[in-house]
């Protein structure tokens, strides 16, 4: 069965390498941003100006009827307890429910490793979730809701737990931006954690390659943590950045306390995904089936 990908943040830090990833696959992608001009797709993307929230009536229609829902928008996700996590959670749950309930088959949605709470060890899908900040708690909310909603409905719901994300370090918040940004202003140090925590990074760009083909495909659903599997210390894993950079910085371990709601250690189980992934593969240069 082939149709429409709607793709919600598709000029954000992630969106726009997803975007990249569902065209190379063939597939029929149309991205709705409030304004096009300062956040462009990719020519071969179908572009919609709208706000998803305020733009109610006729909603689905005017997204062009998609088939699948793809929502990657959400506002200050590297900000942890903004206030703006809880305040927009009802829009988020209104605009996805009004998809289904208009006719999208699936809808795929980004969620975060946040929303597990304090864990140590490896998380899967059914591992218990107590988020500790605002932003897990409304991905989890949300989650949550539409598990519950959407069981009496044809529409599946796939749930993209995300862990720690770097690459393209310009486009987004993280500390690897901010080291970059501090070695530019010519400063030698930078005041760090003890980096002891051990994280499951992932780049952006195999970040994308993973959602896409999660999106492109109704065999895998539920939870899918999108993962490398494999937990590396903060602290290695920003060295690497510095060297990588050529950076002229060293970090000053343990000027700031570690998080209280991060564990020694967290990572994801990639099974489902590599799953995808290998099937994904398979496929090869096929036209998007899913």
């Amino acid at each position: 069965m082939s149709g429409t990908v709607l793709v919600t943040g598709s000029g954000g830090y992630i969106g726009r390498h997803v975007v990249d990833a569902l065209l190379a696959r063939g597939a029929d992608v149309v991205t709705v941003e409030r304004n096009p001009q300062a956040a462009p797709s990719p020519s071969a993307a179908r572009r919609i100006e709208a706000d998803i929230f305020a733009d109610t009536e006729d909603r689905f229609e005017r997204l062009g009827s998609p088939d699948v829902v793809l929502h990657l928008a959400w506002e200050a996700g590297f900000v942890h307890n903004a206030p703006v996590h809880m305040q927009r959670l009802p829009e988020h749950l209104d605009f996805l429910r009004d998809m289904a309930r208009s006719g999208a088959a699936r809808l795929v949605v980004m969620g975060t490793m946040h929303e597990v709470g304090y864990h140590e060890g490896v998380v899967t899908a059914e591992t218990p979730t107590r988020p500790l900040s605002l932003y897990g708690v409304a991905k989890n909310a949300l989650r949550q809701a539409l598990e519950i909603e959407l069981a009496s409905t044809e529409t599946l719901l796939q749930w993209l737990r995300c862990f720690y994300i770097t690459g393209d370090d310009e486009g987004n918040s993280s500390v690897f931006s901010k080291i970059a940004a501090a070695a530019a202003r010519g400063e030698r140090t930078f005041p760090f954690t003890s980096g002891r925590n051990k994280y499951d990074f992932l780049d952006v760009t195999e970040l994308a390659q993973q959602i896409a083909a999660v999106a492109l495909q109704d065999e895998v659903l539920g939870v899918v943590n999108c993962c490398s599997g494999v937990p590396l210390s903060l602290g290695e894993r920003v060295e690497q950045f510095i060297r990588e950079r050529g950076l002229d910085i060293a970090l000053d371990y343990g000027r700031f306390p570690d998080r209280p709601y991060d564990s020694p250690g967290i990572w994801g189980d990639p099974t489902q995904v590599r799953r995808v992934m290998e099937r994904d593969a398979a496929r090869g240069d096929s036209p998007a089936r899913w």
